[in-house]
């Protein structure tokens, strides 16, 4: 039996904040591609945007495997395809890197994968994968959350020591709903009120209720960071890594250009999951990996479309 270090929704009716009690940096600058200065940011904010991981050629080799995966899934219904709530479009497609060739070789990528190893300080494997469309005029809002809160109570993460990981598939602008992030927010651990619901995932990927914070919680997070909420903006091709703690969420899309993101979840080998924290029966397997975990062995090529074709 694990000892529960983030105890949440334990039916209380307010939510708490205490302090992290895990590292965020597990690495040192000797052991990746990151210097102290990255990961000294990184410790200090939560996060690190990054615009020149991938060359032009491969942005649009991704571009064009996010098409695909539309076109794939436009008409299909699954568990792991979610849906606008009030519209058939597309929100997210999870489980990417093992249902799509391409997205399971970008996946192991040496250039992300090696970031993520030396962030958590040991081999990583993907807890969870999945593309997030927000089309323009249509796009729902992404309400604030800390990932870590959800996969603690109803995935059994043990410890904060995963790291998402986003590349910008379409240029982000600060008014088509991108990523917002509160720097210094993986700090604290913001527990939510109520209890979850059995089967609570299949509401709260199209409009999350259980595991939000309490609005003076967030006031709270947003004052600790004098007043300052940072908008993970770029042009296509940008990648942000961020904690599983860093407290984020994003704005819906009325302008008329789409938002869409490839997120890999990566988890420490070292922090794979255990029973659920707070529910009783863990989500699907689409949703957290459990099954057959294996470390990444990162790859090193370049990649082009004909080889996926």
């Amino acid at each position: 039996m694990h000892k529960d270090f983030y105890p949440s929704r334990t039916g209380e009716n307010a939510g708490k904040i205490t302090n992290r009690k895990d590292p965020v940096v597990y690495g040192n600058a000797a052991e990746g591609p990151l210097d102290k200065n990255d990961l000294d940011y990184y410790n200090e904010n939560g996060y690190l945007l990054y615009d020149d991981l991938f060359n032009e050629e491969e942005l649009k080799v991704m571009q064009e495997g996010l098409q695909d995966i539309l076109n794939k899934n436009e008409k299909k219904e699954a568990d792991h395809i979610i849906r606008e709530p009030g519209s058939n479009e597309i929100r997210s497609v999870f489980e990417i890197h093992k249902d799509d060739p391409f997205f399971k070789s970008l996946s192991k990528n040496k250039r992300i994968v090696q970031i993520a190893e030396q962030l958590l300080g040991s081999q990583v494997y993907i807890m969870q994968s999945r593309i997030n469309f927000k089309p323009g005029f249509k796009g729902k809002e992404f309400y604030w959350h800390s990932d870590f809160e959800t996969w603690h109570v109803e995935d059994g993460m043990p410890n904060m020591r995963a790291v998402s990981c986003s590349i910008v598939l379409t240029d982000n602008h600060e008014f088509n709903g991108p990523i917002m992030l509160i720097p210094g927010s993986h700090k604290w651990y913001v527990s939510c009120p109520g209890k979850t619901e059995e089967d609570n995932y299949k509401t709260s990927l199209k409009k999350q209720e259980s595991g939000v914070p309490e609005n003076k919680k967030m006031e709270k997070l947003v004052e600790e960071a004098n007043g300052q909420i940072d908008r993970a903006v770029g042009p296509a091709g940008s990648v942000l890594f961020f904690d599983c703690n860093t407290m984020h969420g994003s704005a819906g899309n009325i302008s008329p250009f789409p938002r869409s993101n490839v997120f890999f979840v990566f988890n420490s080998i070292e922090n794979k999951l255990v029973e659920p924290f707070g529910t009783g029966q863990p989500r699907p397997e689409f949703l957290a990996n459990r099954e057959n975990i294996k470390p990444i062995k990162p790859e090193t090529s370049t990649f082009r479309k004909s080889q996926y074709a």
